[in-house]
């Protein structure tokens, strides 16, 4: 089979990480795979991989026609089987190139979040609805991503499937954190400086964190649209010497096997693949109860899970996290062989060969 993968644009965000991976396990199952950004990002040197493009503009593409010719063109040439988009704006371009060039590959659609904290008003889902009329399949990161999914358009039942997230092999990290203060605990945090993964809680939460562990330190791995006012608010709660900005960093890998715990305290995810990373990495992870996690996070057995919103509690996980050793360790190992067994990209590339055979059969 050949697989053209949609993606936003390239950057190291997620939605786009995981595109890439999955094509390179097609890849080592024998089938072949491309990626096609829609619109062109400064961050592509960051992206480091080979990519189509057709250089779309953003700033038009409500009513985007040459956007959706030039996506046809190079299905046209390119010749896919399937045609999937991930995350973005690929889903509603896929839609209308396809509408209005009629072009005939089936279409599959990435699902990694949950579309019921973005769609408020009735225009939005009336709209999204249509998109989703012209979807062939949907592949949901997690059971609650779908079940959120499904609570919102009922008729992508039949349509919706859960593929979760994977993971590339262990690879070789290296120490990122200041040598030699080996009583420094490193908390870690990955993700863009945005609303969803609540920075703002999180540094109420390590503030708390202190009262138990007085040689703490905060890394904040990554950046984005609130980086200055989080900068601010670290002013403002006196933790400037505690509280380190990494900004993008190549492999923040380093970061999350090297951690004492990794933390992730936010008001959406679907399933965030930093947790299976630390999972992998053997690394605790202390998060809330939102969206997917609870289906990777079992509280006392894979992890340390919080209700949302409850920001002493999530600071006395993390101290239990750094200092009850024994527990620790028995959390961490069922969490590596959890992750080991279901959540490898070998198993999720092989799950979507699965997807897009049963879709061409149809077809």
């Amino acid at each position: 089979m050949k697989i053209l993968q949609l993606i936003h644009k390239p950057q190291p965000r997620g939605a786009e990480i995981f595109a890439a991976q999955l094509s390179d396990n097609l890849e080592r199952l024998g089938h072949s795979s491309s990626l096609l950004a829609i619109y062109d990002s400064s961050d592509e040197a960051k992206y480091n991989r080979t990519y189509l493009s057709i250089h779309a503009n953003p700033k038009g593409s409500l009513w985007d026609i040459a956007g959706w010719r030039a996506l046809a063109n190079v299905i046209a040439a390119e010749e896919p089987d399937i045609v999937q988009a991930n995350a973005g704006d690929t889903l509603k371009y896929a839609v209308f190139s396809k509408l209005f060039f009629r072009w005939r590959q089936p279409l599959v659609f990435r699902n990694a979040s949950t579309l019921s904290s973005y769609l408020k008003r009735p225009l939005q889902k009336l709209y999204t609805r249509f998109l989703f009329s012209r979807v062939d399949a949907v592949a949901s990161v997690s059971d609650f991503s779908r079940r959120d999914l499904i609570g919102l358009f009922p008729a992508l039942n039949s349509k919706a499937q859960v593929i979760p997230i994977g993971l590339e092999r262990k690879m070789d990290v290296s120490n990122p954190f200041p040598a030699g203060v080996p009583e420094q605990v490193n908390l870690v945090h990955v993700g863009g400086l945005s609303f969803e993964k609540n920075h703002r809680g999180l540094l109420r939460i390590f503030k708390h964190t202190l009262a138990h562990l007085s040689d703490a330190h905060l890394w904040l791995v990554g950046d984005g649209p609130l980086r200055a006012k989080t900068e601010a608010l670290v002013q403002e709660m006196e933790l400037k010497e505690r509280v380190h900005f990494t900004g993008f960093v190549q492999n923040p890998l380093d970061y999350i096997a090297h951690g004492q715990a990794l933390l992730l305290p936010s008001i959406i995810e679907g399933l965030p693949g930093v947790i299976l990373e630390a999972m992998l990495y053997e690394t605790p992870v202390v998060a809330y109860k939102v969206g997917g996690i609870s289906e990777v996070v079992a509280a006392g057995k894979t992890g340390w899970l919080l209700a949302a919103g409850d920001e002493k509690g999530f600071a006395q996980a993390i101290a239990d996290a750094v200092n009850k050793r024994e527990k620790a360790t028995d959390i961490v190992a069922n969490a590596y062989q959890q992750v080991n067994r279901q959540y490898m990209n070998e198993g999720v590339a092989q799950a979507f060969v699965n997807l897009y055979q049963g879709l061409l059969k149809k077809t």
